[in-house]
């Protein structure tokens, strides 16, 4: 009887859950139950979980704890995790997946209230539990973020007081680290206090969670106000907010800046929130978001100076997000260093100014702008694909130094310490 009435019921469920899919992802494409399907449902009934499923010519189609999931059938052949298929010591798959036929389909299929069992035609078992399907399959992918963040402006990070982390706690404990990077990973900034104003103690603090990634700066960089390279940065000029290395084709992930010593005035650090601010974009001009995700721009870097020969390029969005669920990943933020726009028709390049136009406004508004006075003994480091960095101009003698560092290192330690990363 419950399956007949759930059997009933699906087709509603799956209207409505259709409905709220494309109001949500209106690129992802309508699925048809094929007249080849198998059309009887059957289903398990457990306190915590309902589940039904149904096969079809060309997919299964999963009901449960309120999610509609589809699989390919090949993806469930090739995603088996028995013994012959896949190596849980070396975490890879073992299985050919040239070697599976395109057109396979189960044998025998049975679900009980934790487990799906799929026999293939050669006799081979696979066993799936069904939370995995849940978190693994496209549509639970949809439902999740990649990384959970904390967008916010100045009176957002200033009201939740986020603490900074000794450098003692930073360097020699595990809970002080996994303090810092969850800082990091929520608000794209953290900060580590009581760092001795050395350039070699900055090093250190930088390879306490990341390889340094040497760039055309080098290992660790001088940053002074002497032009000794072809930059702004390396002049007492104010600086717009901005991420760097647009010009490289991956920008670097993560940066750090130390101020080892200042005689004179000014200099104060502007950091914005750029996911703040393309979230605002995202909400009251879907279409601007739509123009800056989609359209692609050169970002160029040309450096002729002393002994300093360079010309980077790197091609990219400003808006970086991930296709199947919306998700912000990477903004690319730079007018210093854009390149003449030949990437863009002519009919689109009015559309992609008055986007920019739009994202830039929200970017320069005083309350998402947060001061920060740096001074020695207070490291700042920054996610260089979400919040963007400027300062005011200053006076006198100024020495920072710094580094970047690998992305995938500094989420590699986070992910080590039990963070979602």
């Amino acid at each position: 009887m419950w399956c007949r009435r759930l059997a009933w019921l699906f087709p509603e469920t799956r209207r409505l859950l259709t409905k709220v899919s494309k109001r949500q992802h209106q690129w992802t494409p309508r699925l048809q139950r094929s007249s080849a399907s198998v059309v009887r449902w059957f289903g398990t009934a457990p306190e915590a979980r309902e589940c039904s499923w149904v096969l079809h010519a060309d997919h299964f189609e999963l009901l449960y704890s309120g999610t509609c999931m589809r699989f390919d059938y090949v993806w469930l052949r090739d995603h088996c995790r028995s013994a012959s298929c896949y190596n849980t010591k070396t975490n890879q798959r073992s299985l050919d997946t040239a070697s599976v036929e395109l057109d396979i389909k189960p044998a025998q299929v049975r679900v009980d209230e934790t487990t799906l069992y799929l026999t293939w035609p050669d006799g081979h078992m696979t066993r799936y539990g069904l939370e995995w399907l849940s978190q693994n399959s496209y549509e639970g992918q949809t439902q999740q973020l990649v990384q959970p963040r904390i967008l916010w402006n100045d009176k957002i990070y200033k009201e939740a007081n986020v603490p900074a982390v000794s450098y003692l706690d930073f360097l020699e404990t595990n809970e002080g680290l996994r303090d810092f990077l969850r800082n990091f990973l929520l608000y794209g900034i953290a900060f580590v206090d009581d760092v001795p104003a050395t350039q070699e103690d900055t090093e250190n603090v930088a390879e306490r969670i990341s390889h340094i990634r040497e760039t055309i700066y080098g290992k660790m960089w001088d940053l002074k106000s002497d032009f000794s390279r072809g930059d702004t940065a390396y002049t007492k000029l104010a600086l717009d907010r901005h991420t760097d290395t647009t010009y490289f084709q991956e920008p670097c992930g993560m940066q750090l800046f130390h101020c080892l010593r200042h005689e004179g005035t000014g200099g104060r650090t502007l950091l914005v929130d750029g996911f703040h601010a393309a979230e605002q974009v995202r909400q009251h001009h879907p279409e601007d978001f739509a123009v800056l995700s989609h359209i692609p721009l050169k970002h160029e870097y040309i450096e002729n100076v002393g002994g300093c020969h360079n010309h980077m390029v790197g091609i990219g969005p400003v808006l970086n997000v991930y296709p199947w669920n919306k998700e912000l990943y990477m903004i690319r933020y730079n007018n210093y260093d854009r390149a003449v726009i030949n990437t863009v028709p002519y009919d689109l390049v009015g559309r992609w100014y008055s986007a920019h136009r739009v994202l830039t406004t929200e970017l320069r508004k005083p309350e998402n702008e947060l001061w920060v006075k740096l001074k020695p003994g207070k490291v700042l480091f920054v996610d260089n694909w979400r919040v963007l960095h400027g300062r005011e101009s200053f006076t006198g003698f100024r020495h920072l130094c710094g580094c970047y560092l690998t992305r995938d290192d500094v989420l590699n330690t986070a992910r080590l310490l039990g963070l979602k990363a």
